[in-house]
């Protein structure tokens, strides 16, 4: 968390700061706290709004939804049709396209804050989170932007820091000799900036693919390294999205029917990708997906322009020279950029302070989905199914359900107290 590690070092070095530490205020919270304001931390509260339940958003940002705001590239449209990605309790407007464009995603989002009303503090970023068993809550300690520090104080916490909280930068060897520009698809925006110029795309999921193949609009000289094998099917097929047809034929046939027909119709639109570099793993697209939770490639138009040479195909990464890549399988090439399409992490094990409910070496609940929501002690978890924006809306609605519950037992134990209180008792 390098924005949180920057605060931290101001802080210890400047005596000012250091000497007129003032402590922490203490916010008490009824609802939940939710930590993290993307969508799922949106739908989350929503649905907790709908039943009645208030909430709590802390968001280290200061907008909603910052990695769609500021770390996505201007094409970037979302990749299944907008039936599949609303959010809980309130569909898309009608007038927009299939694909939303990001920008339209962005406003969709706006105004489904507004017509839920929802809570949010900006700029509080999240250190810790601790249950307390004396008091039975959760206590979750926020940084401002000026170093001041916050506990909130919930019977629930709700993270919703999602799985892509920070940026995953592998290294390679001679990667800091590297004399070219290097930067991660975060940063990435169009290739107007790479015009003429020799850029290797490190990654081939849905954003390496979609970046080469802006690259290549914008008259540069992309190549791709793909290290493992990977799934790339057609965005539509049989005059249906890929995903939906998907989900229909699973409601009939077993996954591994449905992934040989998919093959099969990519193969007769797509041809064989093998041949053009891109080896198909041994397990279909759909059963990977279960198993790992790795997306197939949803095809934009990069497979024409990997079939033309357009756009290189190389295999891994073996070590980076001044200007010069090798690779695993004895070829060189010389570079002027490279960006890194080489994903997200999660950043829980960070900063909540839980060993039961989610793993320390990836950040994603132990338990797998459908079961990963609910944790002990009130602690829940929302979009981290690897099954996008589907995934976190079915994690809201139970999370809201199970908390109304609870929450519910409270208001009636509150009323029955404040009864006792006001009624003599008569012998």
């Amino acid at each position: 968390m390098d924005h949180l590690r920057e605060i931290e070092g101001k802080r210890v070095q400047d005596p000012l700061l250091a000497n007129k530490r003032k402590p922490a205020t203490c916010v008490w919270v009824p609802g939940p706290v939710i930590v993290g304001a993307g969508p799922s931390g949106l739908a989350a509260a929503a649905c907790l709004k709908e039943r009645g339940v208030p909430s709590l958003i802390l968001e280290r940002t200061g907008c909603i939804a910052s990695l769609w705001q500021h770390k996505t590239y201007d094409r970037l449209r979302l990749h299944l049709p907008k039936q599949f990605c609303e959010l809980p309790l309130m569909p898309f407007p009608k007038d927009f396209p299939t694909y939303p464009t990001k920008q339209q995603f962005v406003d969709y989002l706006d105004s489904y804050m507004g017509r839920f009303d929802l809570r949010v503090v900006f700029n509080q970023t999240v250190t810790s989170a601790e249950f307390d068993q004396s008091s039975q809550c959760w206590h979750a300690q926020s940084l401002g932007l000026k170093g001041e520090e916050t506990k909130y104080s919930s019977r629930w916490l709700i993270v919703a820091t999602g799985e892509n909280a920070e940026e995953r930068v592998p290294q390679f060897e001679g990667m800091n000799d590297f004399q070219g520009q290097i930067l991660h698809t975060s940063s990435y925006k169009s290739g107007e900036m790479f015009c003429g110029k020799r850029v290797l795309v490190i990654g081939c999921g849905n954003s390496g693919m979609e970046v080469s193949l802006d690259l290549c609009n914008f008259n540069a000289r992309p190549s791709l390294a793909v290290r493992d094998s990977v799934h790339v099917l057609p965005q539509e097929m049989l005059g249906r999205s890929t995903f939906g047809l998907s989900m229909w034929l699973l409601k009939w046939l077993p996954i591994g029917l449905v992934d040989r027909f998919l093959l099969l119709v990519s193969y007769f639109i797509l041809g064989d990708t093998a041949s053009y570099g891109l080896n198909r793993p041994k397990v279909g697209p759909l059963q990977l997906k279960s198993m790992s939770g790795k997306t197939p490639v949803l095809d934009m138009g990069t497979l024409k322009k990997i079939k033309s040479g357009h756009i290189k195909v190389f295999h891994g990464i073996k070590r980076i020279r001044h200007h010069t890549v090798d690779f695993v399988d004895g070829k060189s090439e010389t570079f002027d950029a490279l960006i890194l399409a080489t994903g997200y992490r999660s950043n829980v094990p960070s900063w909540l302070k839980d060993a039961d409910m989610f793993s320390e070496e990836d950040g994603f609940p132990k338990k797998p989905f459908p079961n990963g929501w609910k944790g002990k002690n009130g602690l829940y978890s929302v979009g981290f199914t690897k099954r996008g924006l589907l995934g976190a809306s079915m994690d809201a609605r139970s999370i809201a359900q199970d908390i109304e519950q609870l929450w519910n037992l409270d208001v009636e134990g509150m009323h029955f107290m404040a009864l006792s209180l006001a009624t003599p008792l008569h012998p």
